[in-house]
């Protein structure tokens, strides 16, 4: 039992970080039926620009942690000007591999900068840990919990309770009717994905934290998985994506517990099946009719 409990409190923490990456999938998808997969990418250069501003403008965790959000938040809306927009009335496979462009890029021009090699991720915060009923859990893992939990809150108060809110939920239900309603698509495109580019930034602060190491292609795996969850809690839904990303954590923490570390990642595929066939819209999607 105490093993139990012990991965999935693992679990939880790593599976935060994943429903941070899975709401930017979702959010976009939602707004504009794009999958942008150079999302996770965004969240490798917040963990870059976290390294960065803790070992050489000596930032503490929270400033660090909102400078990145800030910063990523500007990528976000950079990438959709340049890249997507464009190609907004185009057929969806040229925004795809559009997107899948922007995610190389991004790769290899950190690659290129700062080198493929691995970096030890400052440790702004020492480490504790706590023994509670036989059961170890960090400090760490209670600030990485704490932290992807407020954010999730935050955003849904945004997305419920404000103007630019119920803008994006008009946008998203049907563009056109929003528009004649005095509603700019452009400008809530646009914070959806500084808004999902903030939270995958934050993500990337979060798993340097956690794993002590980051890299330009870090994003790679972890954006997938991210994009799984969101399939898997049912694209376009905000809570079906962080639940999503809850579950692929602590799928893959019980895989390395029972000692099947190298098939950690194929886990997360197989589930996807399962629930693509029982449940083909995600466990909290929506089956809409389209008319031929």
């Amino acid at each position: 039992m105490h093993t139990i409990m012990q991965q999935l409190i693992n679990g939880i923490s790593l599976g935060s970080i994943y429903a941070l990456l899975a709401l930017g999938y979702t959010m976009v998808y939602g707004i504009i039926k794009l999958l942008n997969f150079a999302h996770g990418d965004v969240y490798m250069l917040g963990a870059f620009w976290g390294y960065f501003v803790i070992n050489y403008w000596h930032f503490n965790f929270i400033f660090a942690l909102i400078s990145t959000m800030a910063i990523t938040a500007l990528v976000g809306v950079i990438i959709e000007f340049l890249a997507y927009r464009p190609l907004r009335h185009a057929p969806r496979v040229a925004a795809l591999i559009t997107a899948i462009g922007v995610s190389y890029f991004l790769e290899n021009g950190m690659s290129y900068l700062y080198g493929a090699s691995a970096r030890s991720f400052p440790q702004v915060i020492k480490q504790h840990n706590y023994h509670v009923a036989g059961i170890s859990i960090s400090n760490i893992q209670i600030i990485i919990l704490g932290t992807a939990i407020f954010l999730m809150v935050a955003l849904q108060f945004v997305i419920k309770q404000t103007k630019m809110g119920k803008a994006m939920r008009a946008v998203a239900n049907d563009p056109d009717a929003a528009q004649l309603v005095g509603i700019n698509p452009n400008h809530v495109i646009s914070f959806t994905f500084a808004i999902g580019s903030a939270l995958a930034g934050a993500g990337g602060v979060l798993i340097g934290l956690y794993y002590n190491s980051i890299d330009p292609l870090m994003g790679m795996t972890p954006g997938i998985k991210a994009f799984v969850a969101a399939v898997v809690g049912g694209i376009g839904s905000i809570p079906g994506a962080s639940i999503g990303g809850f579950l692929i954590g602590i799928l893959e923490t019980a895989t390395q517990a029972v000692g099947l570390s190298a098939y950690k990642d194929a886990a997360v595929y197989v589930v996807l099946i399962i629930i693509l066939l029982v449940l083909p819209s995600g466990i909290f999607g929506k089956n809409k009719k389209e008319k031929v």
